[in-house]
């Protein structure tokens, strides 16, 4: 069974098949919001520490870290933003972190002040990018995003994603890095604009589970965009991935309506042991307005909730929106 080990200097986390579906946190990342991009150009961190501290509190397994300010501040050195921010990330939580930058100095960089084993989010399948990302995924043994565009951008053709996705893969494997340190993002297309999109995904999901057996992820809020109510849409689409196979996703931990469709597709999917996170996390259930579930904070070393609860282990360019 393919496993994908990520780790902060306290936690490990298991991604796979047989594990509950990891939710990595997407907050912490200023493409898109230009107050938080104005903010930590300007040093100011306390929206980054508090997006920190919530989205673990709301049960993300994981969080994504971006310091991406360019679209604010061209002249602004992402390498060394991105350093000052994960440092000051890990120090307030315990859990595995994900180093999202398409700038390569960057990911070097955090790479080398990074505790535990995080996650390298990303690379692609043009050659450059490849030549550049997996020797460092190689020296510092780290597990890494691959995502399925090329040269050529995002095909609209399921298969040519599956076959970029197959080269990266090879490619890994060629430079020592196994396939369970891979985790292909298949790219989800919006489905206001590509009717098909979610039973491509279904399909590309299937084949990558089967035929290369890595883990997936995805940038979840794709799906909606440019549709009203969003969240039901990503809610109705969390348990339709998850039962063709997708294992993570980068996604907001802090819309109620989407963690329960987590936790209910957990709890079917029979990786929520005993439904014990479901039950530590509803038991005191009380409808709110919507008809959502108001629940307390899930405990960080609760049973099924973001893999194995605490054992010790010493840019995106196709993310087109974020709920």
């Amino acid at each position: 069974m393919t496993r994908t080990i990520v780790a902060s200097a306290t936690k490990e986390i298991v991604i796979g098949f047989d594990q509950p579906f990891c939710v990595i946190g997407e907050r912490i990342n200023p493409t898109g919001r230009k107050k938080l991009a104005a903010e930590m150009v300007e040093g100011n961190f306390e929206t980054v520490r508090k997006d920190a501290l919530e989205q673990v509190a709301a049960g993300a397994t994981m969080l994504d870290v971006n310091a991406g300010v360019t679209a604010v501040d061209p002249n602004a050195t992402e390498p060394a933003l991105l350093v000052q921010t994960l440092e000051i990330v890990q120090s307030l939580v315990d859990v595995p972190l994900s180093i999202d930058s398409s700038v390569t100095a960057a990911i070097e960089a955090a790479l080398k002040v990074a505790k535990g084993r995080p996650l390298v989010n990303s690379v692609t399948g043009e050659e450059e990018k490849l030549e550049a990302i997996l020797p460092l995924v190689k020296k510092y043994d780290v597990p890494v995003v691959a995502i399925s565009n090329d040269e050529t951008g995002i095909s609209m053709d399921p298969d040519v994603r599956f076959a970029v996705a197959k080269k990266i893969v090879e490619r890994c494997a060629d430079h020592g890095i196994p396939a369970h340190d891979v985790v292909v993002d298949p790219l989800v297309m919006p489905i206001g604009a590509l009717g098909d999109a979610g039973r491509q995904v279904f399909a590309l999901l299937r084949r990558l589970r089967e035929e290369l057996k890595v883990n997936t992820t995805c940038g979840l809020s794709n799906i909606s965009f440019g549709l009203p109510h969003r969240h039901g849409i990503n809610a109705a689409f969390i348990p339709m991935v998850i039962g063709a196979g997708m294992t993570s996703a980068i996604m907001n931990p802090c819309r109620p309506q989407e963690m329960e469709a987590v936790r209910g597709a957990n709890v079917l999917a029979g990786t929520d042991r005993d439904c014990m996170t479901w039950i530590r996390t509803y038991k005191d259930y009380k409808p709110a307005e919507g008809g959502h579930a108001v629940a307390a904070p899930v405990p960080a070393n609760a049973p099924g909730e973001g893999g194995n609860g605490g054992r010790r282990r010493g840019g995106r360019e196709a993310r087109m929106a974020r709920g």
